[in-house]
């Protein structure tokens, strides 16, 4: 389970370089600010001591296990293009997953004993589910105008990190059904995406056939 939580990360960047044409990623940013994030997790530990299984131990999912490590990423990717640091089309995905494979090492260090499925397996894939999909509902507005859609996909935005930290909390309190109805509704923007790349896959093979 630590080798997952070691590994599912950067194989899962890797994947998406060589699945879809992502463009720059911002990895002069990325890697030495998810370093520096990474360091700061080791020297200061944990932001909330959670006091039971209650909302204090859902708000240390929140900030420091499961939605606040990757949105502090998001955040920094938008602001440094809003500085022009980084182009208007990076690939905030990419730079999110980037920024987050240091830190998914040394989880994966830290969480090993005693070894908790929910810490090493969960928390990495609910990483991924909101640091592809939050991007990918934000390509999603961008694409359509319409007022709905953009709202559709703020509200999108604004749900899946809680749904996120909420799928955390219940597995951690052992309420499967509850994390399992949190851990799909926040996959569901990222196997859109799976789903849409492998028709675009499908589209340029079909179009390059003589």
């Amino acid at each position: 389970m630590s080798f997952f939580c070691l590994l599912w990360i950067p194989l899962f960047y890797v994947f998406r370089k060589f699945f879809a044409n992502t463009g720059e990623d911002g990895i002069a940013w990325a890697l030495p600010l998810g370093i520096a994030y990474t360091a700061a997790i080791f020297l200061f530990g944990d932001m909330v001591t959670p006091g039971g299984f209650g909302f204090s131990r859902w708000l240390s999912g929140f900030i420091d296990i499961v939605s606040l490590p990757v949105l502090l990423p998001l955040a920094a990717c938008l602001l440094l293009i809003a500085l022009k640091r980084l182009p208007h089309n990076v690939d905030i995905a990419g730079f999110i997953l980037l920024w987050l494979t240091p830190p998914a090492a040394l989880r994966s260090v830290m969480w090993s004993s005693p070894g908790i499925p929910v810490m090493l397996i969960i928390v990495p894939l609910l990483w991924t589910a909101l640091g592809v999909g939050i991007p990918a509902l934000i390509s999603f507005a961008k694409l359509f105008s319409q007022w709905y859609i953009t709202v559709f996909a703020a509200l999108g935005i604004a749900a899946l990190p809680i749904a996120a930290a909420t799928s955390w909390w219940a597995f951690y309190g052992n309420l499967p059904l509850i994390g399992y109805l949190c851990l799909f509704a926040s996959l569901i923007p990222l196997a859109v995406w799976i789903v849409n790349q492998i028709i675009k896959g499908k589209k340029r093979r079909t179009a390059s056939l003589p």
